[in-house]
């Protein structure tokens, strides 16, 4: 298999995620700050190690304000609703946010009669339109403010700080959606970031099963999911400290076991060369594309905001159809559909076509793999 579906989860993982994976499973797959036996206290050493380099990794210095979840969907749905939204009338998304931002906000909106605004981007270019964001912040005053911060879709490396300086002008909560940037781009968080949210299965390169959120704000968050921590058992309340304030229920330490090891991989390999690898391979499968004259490519116009994500469609087939061509006649993993992303495809024109095909680069694909896709779709040409 060709496997060009790294926005979905990475794979593979590096080798030294297989062999902790494996050693954990066996000797400390045990309840972590439940017990003082050794394989328990293993079990929150390995926790407290990951917890201390994700806060490098980020350039916090309070590891503790690194939370853990199973995934980032769930630690959205905990920084949303987590939040106060009793004096809210405006949040401001972009129109490339995942459904694991768009849902959880139409429900609360249900829930507490404010309005959501897309910020306006250029649909040809993909660029912000900041003159008209800028007027529809003075217009309709904003509350809170989510972006992500590489489209899932598209690939656009979106202007967070841009968006996030002029929105704090309003005092705004600010949340980034790392899920498809952190470990493939260097994040150095500011007070212009609230919280930001990560996926561990994607750019951090370890297993399914751990995410979370950092928790870079003084805004107050309510614990949203309940339950034991194995601390202060007698409290009916959960404990007022971070980071066991929100993370109820047993650590999946054989995850987080896993990130620990993929962030010391990804130290040793480098982030920024992570990301030349990537730039380099978006470059050369563009240049490959633009050759084709069936294939429509929905990239930004400037390249530089553009990284490892391409969306692409078929003069000739559906996205599905084209999709279930390269599985089965060429062995090619790609993405068909709207990606969980609803937005961006009335901006980019994709609503009435079924969505694109995704190509998602990864650390382990090389320029071969793009050759391969090239020969397939060149086979469809003719």
């Amino acid at each position: 298999m060709i496997y060009l579906d790294n926005a979905s989860t990475t794979f593979p993982k590096p080798d030294v995620v297989y062999d902790v994976v494996d050693k954990v499973q066996r000797t400390c797959a045990v309840n972590a700050g439940r017990g003082s036996y050794k394989a328990a206290q293993e079990a929150s050493n390995i926790i407290n190690d990951a917890r201390k380099r994700m806060a490098k990794l980020v350039n916090i210095q309070d590891e503790n304000r690194v939370i853990f979840a199973p995934s980032s969907t769930i630690a959205m749905n905990q920084v949303l609703n987590g939040l106060n939204f009793s004096q809210t009338t405006n949040v401001y998304i972009s129109p490339f946010e995942h459904n694991a931002v768009v849902r959880p906000l139409y429900k609360l909106s249900q829930e507490y009669g404010f309005k959501i605004n897309i910020i306006p981007f250029n649909a040809d270019t993909q660029e912000l339109d900041f003159n008209s964001m800028k007027n529809c912040f003075v217009v309709q005053h904003p509350d809170i403010v989510v972006v992500t911060h590489v489209s899932n879709v598209t690939g656009l490396i979106a202007p967070v700080d841009k968006i996030f300086t002029e929105s704090k002008k309003y005092g705004t909560v600010n949340i980034l959606d790392a899920s498809q940037s952190l470990g493939m781009m260097p994040i150095s968080l500011s007070s212009k970031i609230d919280f930001l949210v990560f996926a561990g299965h994607k750019n951090l390169y370890s297993n399914f099963g751990v995410g979370g959120f950092i928790y870079n704000s003084k805004v107050e968050l309510k614990p949203f999911i309940t339950g034991g921590t194995g601390a202060d058992s007698l409290n009916p309340h959960m404990p007022d400290v971070m980071p066991v304030k929100y993370e109820a229920a047993s650590h999946n330490v054989i995850a987080i076991a896993s990130l620990n090891a993929s962030l010391d991989w990804l130290e040793s390999i480098g982030i920024e060369n992570i990301f030349s690898h990537k730039k380099q391979l978006t470059e050369y499968l563009i240049e490959k594309l633009s050759a084709l004259k069936s294939i429509k490519m929905h990239i930004p116009a400037d390249k530089e905001k553009h990284i490892a994500v391409l969306s692409f469609t078929h003069k000739h087939y559906s996205s599905k159809e084209l999709s279930d061509i390269l599985n089965s006649n060429f062995d090619i993993a790609v993405r068909c559909g709207y990606h969980c992303a609803p937005y961006v495809h009335k901006l980019i024109g994709t609503e009435e076509t079924n969505g694109t095909v995704r190509v998602s680069l990864g650390y382990f694909n090389e320029k071969s793999d793009i050759d391969a896709l090239i020969s397939a779709l060149e086979e469809l040409e003719s």
